[in-house]
């Protein structure tokens, strides 16, 4: 992979992941553990707890992709430090550019990823 694709792709992961950094701050959440300090918009006085019930399990579902988005990037900056970015985690193999630039966070080859799915 050429420096300048690489760093291409890392400014994009390293967008992404202040991104998700801004965005698990403003929910109240911390980054790196379960810890959710509030959720926005929701309150113990809410007049229908079922509807406050449902609203909660959306924000922490949306608070649980967002920090495993946070983990693949995380990991894919510390395989770009490594040299290692662009290598399938699994099978060993070169992941096409065209993945990594669809994808930038990936950190598989689509067969790979397929396996684990």
């Amino acid at each position: 992979m050429n420096a300048e694709l690489l760093n291409r792709l890392r400014k994009e992961v390293e967008t992404e992941r202040e991104n998700l950094l801004a965005e698990l701050e403003q929910l109240g959440a911390d980054p790196y553990s379960e810890k959710v300090s509030r959720i926005a918009g929701i309150d113990d006085n809410f007049a229908d707890s079922a509807a406050a019930t449902a609203e909660r399990s959306e924000q922490l579902a949306f608070i649980e992709g967002a920090r495993d988005r946070l983990a693949e990037a995380d990991v894919a900056l510390a395989r770009m430090d490594s040299g290692e970015y662009g290598v399938c985690a699994d099978c060993g193999q070169e992941i096409p550019t065209a993945r990594l630039e669809a994808r930038p966070l990936s950190i598989l080859c689509v067969n790979c990823a397929a396996k684990r799915s």
